[in-house]
């Protein structure tokens, strides 16, 4: 009962809050996580069961991450200058790692360092009316190349198997889900959308099944071919977000609404607070060398991937959402908790750097994100500077 208790409770901690600073609520559940859990009161122990529901939210967190992706919207130069600040990142991000740890942790220092909270960052963009924005057309895409190219990599490199096998397979998934795209983008779906509309308001729900069927399949196929998967949750939301394309407006705002609902009102809530449960806090404080990587992770953050990107953002823009931008951009959690785990359960990585790293994430996602929309809000005050921007730009 004590999880649900912290969901519950969280969002009131954040209305509570919200009248001096806007503070997101899943650091609300990372923290009530870690004081609740074995690391303070231990009040909360972790089992089976909470790890398998932990690890469907996160599959939702991607999922929903990838079907909130206007790739109409960030089609083009916006995507492409995301790939391109990320693909300046990845060598910095590995050299840097290197230097911290010669060894084979070099490569899950180099991959979190690289990584985007874009799943954490929707909510606030869409709380703050900024989604639809340029700035938040930009942040949209550096986001989307910040989750899916560390999947990529996490599935190539961080799998213990030969790079080539590992290859072989994603391009076998990637056909699949090439596959699914496809079919998914085709005509304009009406005898679907008929189904859809005659069900969304009674029990058959046929809209919300068929979404789970999707993100359950590809999360399967993504398991059994021993790929990372998030890769399949996120693809999934592609292909649930194509579905509805021509669906009536309202049918697929409601759409939206319900898996908000079970995502953000279920299982999303589940993940964070078992983050905050089986955060190795004593690790990362009972080295003073140890602790002293979790401020250097949260600005290595900001060097690696906020600076990149903060550089490839459309002409014109403003200093002030540059910086904005890059904050953004430099804002990790989800994929640097997956990476970590990843490591210290295969002995790469020792639990207090992975600590360090996730207390960086952590402390980003509490940090940055008000920041930049900060500047954001002030550089909006010089409407001449922002009217040459267009979302496409």
């Amino acid at each position: 009962m004590l999880i649900p208790a912290v969901a519950a409770f969280a969002p009131l901690l954040t209305r509570a809050a919200g009248r001096w600073i806007a503070i997101p609520v899943v650091i609300f559940e990372i923290l009530l996580g870690i004081v609740l859990g074995p690391a303070v009161l231990g009040w909360i122990r972790t089992d089976a069961f909470i790890e398998l529901i932990a690890d469907f939210g996160l599959a939702m967190l991607f999922f929903l991450a990838g079907q909130e992706i206007d790739f109409e919207a960030i089609r083009g130069r916006p995507i492409w200058r995301a790939v391109a600040g990320w693909a300046v990142a990845v060598p910095l991000g590995l050299a840097i790692g290197w230097l911290l740890d010669p060894d084979a942790g070099a490569v899950f220092i180099g991959i979190a360092l690289t990584s985007t909270a874009l799943g954490a960052l929707l909510p606030i963009l869409r709380d703050a009316g900024q989604l639809r924005t340029p700035f938040g057309i930009s942040v949209l895409a550096i986001g989307a190349a910040g989750e899916f190219l560390p999947l990529i990599a996490i599935s190539l490199f961080l799998s213990g198997r030969g790079a080539l096998h590992e290859a072989l397979l994603l391009v076998g998934f990637s056909v699949v889900t090439g596959v699914a795209i496809w079919r998914a983008s085709r005509g304009d779906g009406r005898r679907l959308h008929g189904v859809i509309r005659s069900t969304l308001h009674t029990s058959g729900q046929f809209a919300i099944r068929l979404v789970i069927l999707v993100l359950l399949a590809l999360v399967g196929l993504s398991i059994v071919l021993d790929l990372d998967m998030l890769l399949g949750a996120f693809a999934a939301g592609v292909i649930a977000r194509l579905l509805l394309v021509g669906a009536p407006e309202p049918d697929r705002r409601a759409i939206e609404v319900k898996l908000d609902g079970i995502g953000f009102g279920v299982f999303i809530p589940v993940f964070f607070i078992y983050t905050g449960v089986t955060f190795d806090l004593d690790s990362l404080v009972s080295d003073a060398g140890t602790l002293a990587l979790l401020p250097l992770f949260a600005v290595l953050l900001i060097l690696v991937r906020g600076v990149p990107s903060a550089l490839f953002v459309p002409r014109g823009m403003p200093v002030r959402q540059r910086a904005a931008t890059g904050l953004m951009a430099a804002t990790g959690l989800p994929i640097i908790v997956a990476v970590t785990t990843i490591g210290v359960e295969g002995g790469d990585m020792d639990s207090g750097t992975a600590s360090a790293l996730v207390g960086a994430g952590l402390l980003s996602l509490m940090v940055y994100p008000l920041t930049a929309l900060a500047l954001d809000r002030g550089s909006s005050r010089r409407p001449r500077q922002e009217s040459n921007l267009r979302p496409r730009d």
